[in-house]
Parts: C-alpha cells; structure tokens; sequence
C-alpha cells in the first residue's frame, strides 16, 4: 500500500514537472513569436512606406507626411501611381538600365557556376602540391574586405582592356567571374559527394570534366541554386564598380549602366516627384524579392548541405 502511495506520488510530481516544462515552452514560443513578428513589421515599414509613397502624387505625399497615412497607398487616385510607373519606364528609360543588369547578371552566374564550380571540385577532388596553401589562402581571402582591392583590380583592369567603348562591358562582368566564397562554398558541397560516383563513372572512361558537367553539377542544384541566387543579387545591386569602368552613354545611344546606375541618375532629375523616385526603388526591389523567396529554399538546402566545414 505504501508503494502504491509513494508510486502516485511520483507520478504526481512527474505531472506537475511534465506541465510545468510544457507552460515554459508555451511561453518562450510566445515571446519567440511575438518578437520575431514585431522585428519583421518594424523591418517591412520602409518597404510599406516605400511602395504606398510611389502611388502617391506629390500634394497627396505632401499631406500625408508625419501621419499613419504615409504607410497607406492612395486608391482615391490610382491614375496618379500610373503616371509615376509611367515616367519610371518610358520617360526615365528604366527598362534599358534594366536589361543591362538581367544580362549583366545573366552571364555572370554561369561564368561563376563554371569557373568557381571547377576550381571547387579541383580543391575538393584532387590531391596536388601546394593544396594545402591555396586553401589558407581561400580562407584568407575570404576575410578581407573587396573594398581593399578595387584600386589594384581598376588599374589592372584598364592597362588590360582600356575601357573604351562596349569592351568595357567586360570590365564588369570578368571581374565578377571569380568569386572566393562561392569557391568556398563548392569546396564544402563537393566534398559531401561520395567517390564511388566518381570512380563508377571513370570506369565507364568519363573523364574529368565530363564527371563534373554530366555527375558533379547536376547532384549540386542546392548550391548551384545558392550561388546563382547570390551572382543575380550581386549583379543586380552593383554600383560602385560599373560607375568606375563604364563610360556615359552619349546623347541618343544605349546606356550601358546597370539599373542601380540609373537610380542616381533620377535621383537628380529636375522636377522628378517623390513618389516617381519611389516607383523607380519599387522596380529595381521587386525582382530581388521574387528571385530570393524563389530561391529561400535552395538557399537553405545549399548552406545547410555544404555545412560550412573549417
């Protein structure tokens, strides 16, 4: 009997632990949510500000600054948001800056995925003199800053290519070429592939680079998927670097900046409206987020698979 009593006892007290660890829990995922929630809607004011300013014509911004309205698109006058995409896209030629880039960014993400791809499955695959050197430097590389290169990598750049013209199209898109985290980052995934793929292949007599094109790249989409995402988001915010090495476009002819390029360029338009230079951010963010909530899933994959081993 006095088992039975000491056994509902701890029973009890196991309950009572039991409800106690699972109110914790609830708590914490309150408070997890809660503030996760209020951080993304503090995180998004801009972005609604942004997108309720560009439907806005300029007395209807003037009136509605410092209030809630400001947060709000206006639908009384939707013929005004019209006019400011209107301008962005035909009057402001947006659409050529933005081809520019989506080329730019085109051909950028297959030299990365090629080139960074081989130099990856190169680090990852084989063994050879000084391997161990070209990996510190990778992990060196990594670490500083690109700002510290972009006076060295200019004057290489103009004595090899002479910037004049188109050719210096070229000038943004070979630089962009090489990238050392990508590289990092295809080291870390090829080395998660067995071998026995790579040996079952050669015994069929595939060679090197038809094992990387026809096995390596197609068993890589997570990270392929992850640097491709990253080239595109890096081709599409540049700035700096294609304001140095482009030319201005003459009077009539096709500029060659990129979309960013163009934003400074409305910017100091006269007479150009706050919600017309508002239209114009709208523009140049939309393909980025559709592009990163296409790819968030890769993106995680690719990370999640390369492991980011040291």
């Amino acid at each position: 009997m006095e088992n039975v009593v000491i056994q509902n006892r701890q029973n009890s007290e196991a309950e009572v632990l039991r409800k106690q660890a699972q109110r914790r829990k609830t708590i914490l995922n309150v408070v997890y949510y809660l503030s996760g929630t209020l951080l993304a809607v503090v995180f998004l004011f801009p972005l609604v500000y942004m997108l309720a300013t560009s439907t806005k014509s300029e007395s209807a911004y003037a009136s509605d600054a410092g209030t809630l309205m400001m947060f709000l698109p206006d639908f009384n006058n939707l013929s005004a948001a019209a006019e400011n995409y209107k301008k962005v896209f035909v009057s402001y030629g947006v659409w050529q800056y933005a081809i520019n880039s989506i080329v730019y960014a085109g051909v950028i993400i297959v030299l990365n995925i090629i080139v960074n791809g081989l130099a990856g499955y190169v680090m990852a695959k084989f063994d050879f003199p000084g391997k161990g050197f070209f990996s510190f430097i990778i992990l060196f590389l990594i670490v500083v800053p690109v700002e510290t290169s972009i006076i060295p990598l200019y004057s290489i750049v103009k004595v090899l290519l002479g910037m004049k013209g188109t050719i210096s199209v070229l000038a943004v898109i070979l630089p962009a070429t090489i990238s050392i985290f990508n590289i990092f980052l295809f080291i870390q995934f090829f080395e998660g592939i067995p071998k026995e793929y790579e040996e079952a292949a050669r015994i069929d007599g595939a060679g090197n680079l038809r094992i990387f094109f026809s096995m390596i790249l197609p068993l890589s989409k997570p990270i392929v998927a992850t640097v491709a995402t990253f080239c595109f988001i890096g081709a599409w915010n540049d700035y700096l670097w294609p304001t140095m090495v482009l030319p201005y476009a003459e009077e009539g002819a096709w500029p060659l900046y990129p979309i960013q390029s163009a934003l400074t360029s409305i910017q100091s338009i006269q007479g150009i409206t706050t919600g017309e230079f508002m239209a114009s951010l709208v523009v140049t963010s939309i393909p980025i987020f559709i592009v990163y909530v296409v790819a968030q899933k890769y993106i995680v994959q690719g990370f999640g698979s390369a492991g980011l081993k040291m």
